[in-house]
């Protein structure tokens, strides 16, 4: 019986990703075929990375409110550095991982050091990236380089060339490196025994603070990529921008069935959930409906998985108390 229930829980998220594609395949104009596909992937890409970055702290049953902010943030840093202070566009991509993954390191000594609960520690995270971004560029726009320019190598490697989709490559290697992390290290191990029960994995030997700091900064390093794939699909970077793009890589979590209350997750759940949001996005507007359509009914969806999860959950505490007794 419990692998029945194990494998409907496995089985639900692709099943409505397929529903979905198949009604507005049907129902939609220009949504079926390859330029429709290929609309819906280029949509994965940067909520996609700061889905896959957030699964990890979820997981261990903790959150991060800082994603959009980040992400924009150190695509800002990195944007300024090479458009304003000179840099080669390789050392501002660098730079932009080492903004990610400080920040990372800041919300992981907070929440594993300071004992700060995650949603205050990444609250707050989520005002200074919006305000460092600002202070580091002067509040000004700033661009990264677009088709034509001298390094318009940028947004061919990293989001489209010709018609081909190069970021799905991107993507793809992304998701085969969060699976690796979480399926076949130690590291993933202990990711799902601190969201089980953090005590009893603390008194078993493991470092939790340690790997709580891990955890966020892995996060960190996936939102700067984030931040990288949103320069090459708008080479356009505002400051003061990105708060609220975390609801997009949490919703995507928590539709790919990872458990808000940690312990049990994944990375190909995740990578289900951020398809299934970009093909509602790309289907509401094959519909006639516009963006904000997408952000009413997601909202439903997030509900309706949270609600899945409790359910799921208080079944698993019905089913372990009949055990004991």
């Amino acid at each position: 019986m419990k692998t029945k229930k194990l494998n409907m829980q496995k089985i639900l998220a692709p099943a409505a990703l397929v529903i979905l594609y198949v009604f507005f395949s049907i129902t939609g104009r220009n949504f079926f075929g390859m330029d429709g596909l290929r609309q819906i992937l280029q949509s994965c890409y940067y909520i996609g990375y700061m889905a896959f970055g957030v699964t990890f702290v979820i997981i261990t049953g903790g959150i991060d409110l800082s994603l959009g902010s980040l992400m924009l943030c150190s695509a800002l840093v990195g944007c300024c550095a090479y458009s304003a202070w000179g840099w080669p566009l390789w050392l501002a991509l660098i730079l932009i991982l080492v903004i990610g993954g400080l920040f990372g390191l800041f919300n992981g000594f907070m929440v594993a050091k300071l004992k700060l609960p995650p949603f205050i520690a990444t609250l707050g995270t989520q005002m200074i990236t919006l305000g460092f971004g600002s202070i580091i560029s002067k509040v000004r726009t700033m661009y990264f380089p677009s088709v034509g320019s001298v390094d318009e190598w940028f947004r061919s490697v990293f989001y489209i060339h010709g018609q081909f989709p190069t970021g799905v490559l991107w993507l793809l290697g992304a998701f085969a490196v969060g699976w690796f992390l979480l399926n076949k290290t130690r590291f993933g191990r202990y990711v799902f025994a601190i969201g089980s029960n953090e005590e009893a994995a603390r008194l078993s030997g493991v470092k939790v603070d340690r790997y709580k700091i891990a955890v966020y900064v892995v996060c960190g390093l996936f939102v700067a990529m984030a931040g990288i794939f949103y320069g090459a699909a708008y080479t356009t970077v505002l400051p003061g921008k990105g708060n609220g793009e975390e609801v997009n890589g949490i919703a995507a979590v928590v539709i790919g069935g990872t458990s808000m209350a940690g312990g049990s997750g994944s990375i190909f759940g995740t990578l289900i959930g951020v398809l299934i949001m970009a093909t509602l996005k790309k289907g509401l507007a094959s519909v006639g409906l516009q963006a904000h359509w997408q952000t009413f009914f997601t909202g439903f969806v997030v509900i309706g998985a949270v609600l899945l999860d409790i359910v799921r959950n208080n079944a698993a505490l019905k089913s372990a108390k009949k055990q004991v007794q």
